[in-house]
C-alpha cells in the first residue's frame, strides 16, 4: 500500500500568505493558490478562509498531512497580511495558536515567533514573487495563526522546549512524509538492497535532508547510496549486519546522534529523549570544568549544549560522534562494515566527526 504524502504547516502558511498578499494588492484571492516548494515542486492549495478589509487580508488553508498521523492534520492555518513600513521587507508575527520562543538553543532568537527558518524563507520568496508580478513593494507584516493551536501544542514537545502559546510553523521541504514504522523500515531495507545491487561500497544513513546533502557533498555519494533513515538507525544497522557494504556513514544533528551515543536505535522524540545529564557527564569525563558541566546539564537543547562547549573549546560534537560510532559498531557485531559518524548543525556545518 502506497502512503499519501501531505503538506507541512510551513507550506500551508506560505500558501495562505501568497493568497492574502495577492488579495491585499488586487482585491481578489487566488483560489486555488500555487506555491513553489524548496525542491521546486509547485502544489496548489484550496482556500478555506477569505477575509479582506481596507488595510488587511486574511487567507486560511486546512492542513492535509496525508497518511501521516500528524497532530496538526486538519488544522486551519491562517495568514493575515498588512502593509509593512517602507524598506522593512517581510516581518513575522505570531497570531493566535502560534508559539513564541522563550528559551535559547532553538534556531530562532528568544522572543521570536516560532516560525522556523525554511518556512520564513518560503514566505519571503512568495511575497517577493507576488510583489514583482503585481507591482507591490514587498514590505509586509505577516501574522500566522492556527485555530486551536495552543491546545494542539500541548500534545507536542513545544512546552518543554520553551515555545509557549501555541505550535511551531515547521517544514524543510514543504512535504510531510507519512510516518509508518513498517513502511519506512521496509524502504530502508530496499534502499540498502538497491545500493548493493548497484555495486555501492559506501552508503550514508541520514536523519534528514540537511545531513543527506552534507554527506553527499562531502563524499561524492550518488543518490542510490543515500539512505533516508529518519529516526530508524537501528533498521539500517541490522540490515547491514546481514547484508553488509564496506563502509557506512551515519549523519545527523547532535540531538538525534546523542541518543544513538546513549544506545538508542529509534531516535524519534516519542520513543527516546536527549539525555542532557549524560551529555554533561561526557563533558566532565573529557575534562570540562564544573561550570561547563552545569551549563550543559541545564541546557534547553543539545544544540545549546554544543554551543556552550564550542565556546569553551571542548569538542562535544566529536565526543558524541565517537560514542555514536561505538554503538553502531556494537550493533553491527562482526559484520565487515567500517563506520564513521558526522554530526552537523542546522546550517549543515560539520560540528563533530568520528573517523573510520
Amino acid at each position: 500500500m502506497t502512503l499519501r504524502y501531505g503538506w507541512t504547516t510551513g507550506a500551508c502558511a506560505t500558501a495562505a500568505t501568497t493568497a492574502a498578499y495577492t488579495a491585499l494588492l488586487t482585491g481578489a484571492f487566488p483560489d486555488p493558490v500555487e506555491i513553489v516548494l524548496p525542491k521546486g515542486q509547485r502544489p496548489t492549495f484550496a482556500l478555506a478562509v477569505e477575509e479582506l478589509t481596507a488595510q488587511s487580508a486574511t487567507a486560511g488553508v486546512v492542513k492535509d498531512a496525508g497518511d501521516d498521523p500528524d497532530v496538526t492534520h486538519g488544522a486551519l492555518v491562517r495568514a493575515t497580511v498588512t502593509p509593512g513600513p517602507a524598506g522593512s521587507g517581510v516581518l513575522f508575527r505570531a497570531g493566535s495558536g502560534v508559539g513564541t520562543v522563550t528559551k535559547p538553543g532553538l534556531p530562532l532568537p528568544v522572543g521570536e515567533p516560532a516560525i522556523n527558518p525554511v518556512p520564513r524563507r518560503m514566505m519571503r520568496a512568495a511575497v517577493t514573487e507576488v510583489a514583482t508580478r503585481l507591482g507591490g513593494t514587498g514590505d509586509a507584516v505577516v501574522e500566522i495563526s492556527v485555530d486551536n493551536g495552543e491546545e494542539l501544542a500541548r500534545r507536542t514537545w513545544n512546552p518543554r522546549l520553551g515555545i509557549v502559546g501555541g505550535l511551531s510553523i515547521l517544514g524543510t521541504t514543504g512535504i510531510v512524509v507519512p510516518y509508518s514504522c513498517s513502511a519506512w523500515i521496509d524502504s530502508i531495507r530496499r534502499g540498502i538492497d538497491v545500493a548493493r545491487a548497484a555495486g555501492r561500497e559506501h552508503v550514508a544513513g541520514c536523519t534528514g535532508s540537511t545531513s543527506e546533502r552534507v554527506a553527499a557533498e562531502l563524499y561524492g555519494l550518488p543518490e542510490d547510496a543515500l539512505l533516508d533513515m529518519g529516526d530508524f538507525v537501528g533498521a539500517v544497522l541490522k540490515h547491514l549486519r546481514r547484508h553488509p557494504v564496506s563502509r557506512l556513514t551515519i549523519a545527523g544533528g547532535i540531538g538525534k546522534l546523542s541518543k544513538l551515543a546513549e544506545g538508542h536505535l529509534d531516535l524519534h522524540s516519542g520513543r527516546s529523549q536527549v539525555d542532557l545529564r549524560a551529555m554533561a557527564e561526557t563533558v566532565r569525563a573529557a575534562g570540562g570544568d564544573g561550570e561547563l558541566v552545569a551549563r550543559v546539564a541545564a541546557a534547553n537543547t543539545a544544540l545549546e549544549a554544543l554551543g556552550h562547549c564550542q565556546a569553551a573549546g571542548l569538542p562535544l560534537g566529536d565526543l558524541i560522534a565517537e560514542r555514536a560510532r561505538r554503538t553502531a559498531v556494537g550493533v553491527l557485531r562482526e559484520a565487515p562494515v567500517t563506520v564513521d559518524v558526522l554530526v552537523i548543525d542546522r546550517a549543515g556545518t560539520v560540528v563533530g566527526r568520528a573517523p573510520v
